[in-house]
């Protein structure tokens, strides 16, 4: 496989919507999409109003890659050999003891299926219903809790929610646009329209809804976003639309954002819903007449993204990982340049720290150590989440801006086996992992 990698070689570009192209203001929404649940637990399923008092401290629980054990009520971090790091029970850490007796040295028995990841305000709502749980309960073993939070996704979330101005979300996200998202840079936009203009085929698949999807391209691009892309799918229900067969996922028409009937097969560029990758390259190789158009799929998340989109589709990725804007600041030694201008000043008071730092409760997103035995040194190891980004995406970036200003044919290391395994991180590695001699790969 080539060292490298091009966008110019690329036939089609396709993005995901939200945390991608759509760059959330994590301080205000990451509050709001806990409270969405939190409210619901509360009021419709008789939680402790409790659950409702989220402080500062709270927050550093929120860490990106941990795998929930429902059975218990665990929240795990793994290593890259599917053994486990650290664990809480509930947002309560486990010391060292108590982990080593639960889980020991060996693989997680469900390492192997790909885990879920819990988003963070999801995270940290999951594991304070333990908490209350545990303390309800007198420390019960098994946890059910699972189907109130779904119930509460539903009622946040489901189709019509936009329209019907249902739950705590979508409604204010309407009210306020301006508090919860940042708009594209002009250097964003340029570069798609430099995109298009070199003859590219531009993409939009996302898991959101046709309305919320126009509400967010039309904040962040202007209401001439459709003009950019080809072909726009909503409610692409990933990483299913990756995973499954043609006759499982069928792509839909939308008439005033609801869906009709099935098609057969893909035929012509348009704003669809739902569908499945296979009908979608089968139109793409008719859009550029090859039989094997070269697609890049710029995304955030493992789960949905990056792992089904090479995996299932073999398409080139973009991993979007806001871990590496953490090291932004750190690198200059002027922290409060790693944050947006339109950011600075708004939110003066008790700080929270910044979503995409490290939390102190479970330490880096890409390395941890393990503890080593009497009279022997503790290692180092990469993590599940770590390796699974330089097993799965082509580059690592920390925003669509960091490389908008970049000509089109710019070679771009990529990760591969020949590569180190910090090879493919743009424009820098993390910081953790810059004297990554020391790490043992397991």
């Amino acid at each position: 496989m080539a060292q490298h990698f091009s966008l110019a070689a690329c036939d089609v570009v396709g993005f995901d919507l939200d945390h991608t192209l759509c760059r959330y203001n994590l301080p205000e929404s990451a509050p709001l999409i806990y409270n969405s649940f939190a409210q619901f637990l509360v009021k419709e399923k008789g939680y402790d109003k409790e659950l409702l008092n989220v402080t500062p401290e709270d927050w550093d629980f929120c860490c990106k890659g941990l795998a929930l054990d429902l059975e218990d009520g665990n929240f795990l971090k793994l290593a890259n050999n599917g053994t486990v790091l650290r664990a809480s029970h509930g947002t309560k850490m486990m010391t060292p003891e108590v982990l080593a007796e639960a889980y020991g040295k060996k693989e997680w028995k469900h390492f192997l299926s790909d885990t879920g990841m819990a988003c963070r305000s999801g995270a940290l709502l999951c594991a304070r219903v333990v908490d209350y749980l545990t303390k309800l309960n007198n420390g019960q073993k098994t946890f059910d809790f699972w189907k109130d939070i779904v119930a509460a996704i539903q009622h946040n979330y489901k189709m019509s929610a936009f329209k019907e101005n249902c739950g705590i979300y979508f409604p204010e996200i309407k009210r306020d646009p301006g508090r919860y998202l940042h708009s594209c840079p002009e250097s964003v936009k340029k570069w798609l329209r430099q995109l298009k203009n070199a003859g590219k085929i531009l993409l939009l698949i996302t898991s959101s809804h046709s309305d919320y999807c126009r509400l967010l391209c039309e904040y962040i691009l202007g209401n001439d976003f459709t003009d950019l892309f080809d072909i726009v799918i909503t409610n692409a229900l990933k990483p299913g639309f990756f995973s499954h067969l043609p006759s499982q996922r069928p792509f839909r028409t939308l008439e005033n954002d609801e869906e009709q009937e099935a098609l057969p097969s893909l035929d012509k560029p348009g704003w669809y819903s739902q569908g499945n990758a296979v009908h979608l390259y089968e139109l793409l190789k008719k859009m550029t007449g090859k039989p094997e158009p070269k697609v890049v799929y710029f995304g955030d998340s493992m789960h949905s993204d990056i792992f089904p989109a090479r995996h299932y589709s073999n398409w080139e990725t973009v991993l979007i990982l806001e871990e590496l804007r953490g090291d932004e600041g750190t690198r200059s030694q002027r922290p409060e340049e790693s944050e947006p201008l339109e950011k600075k000043g708004k939110y003066e008071g008790p700080k929270a720290k910044p979503l995409n730092t490290s939390s102190k409760k479970w330490g880096s997103f890409f390395i941890d150590s393990v503890l080593g035995l009497e009279n022997t040194e503790d290692s180092l190891v990469y993590t599940w989440s770590c390796k699974r980004i330089s097993t799965y995406s082509t580059i690592a970036i920390p925003s669509i801006e960091a490389i908008a200003e970049l000509p089109l044919d710019y070679k771009f290391t990529r990760f591969s086996s020949s590569n180190s395994k910090t090879a493919g991180y743009y424009p820098n590695p993390p910081l953790v992992l810059s004297s990554d001699e020391t790490l043992i790969s397991k």
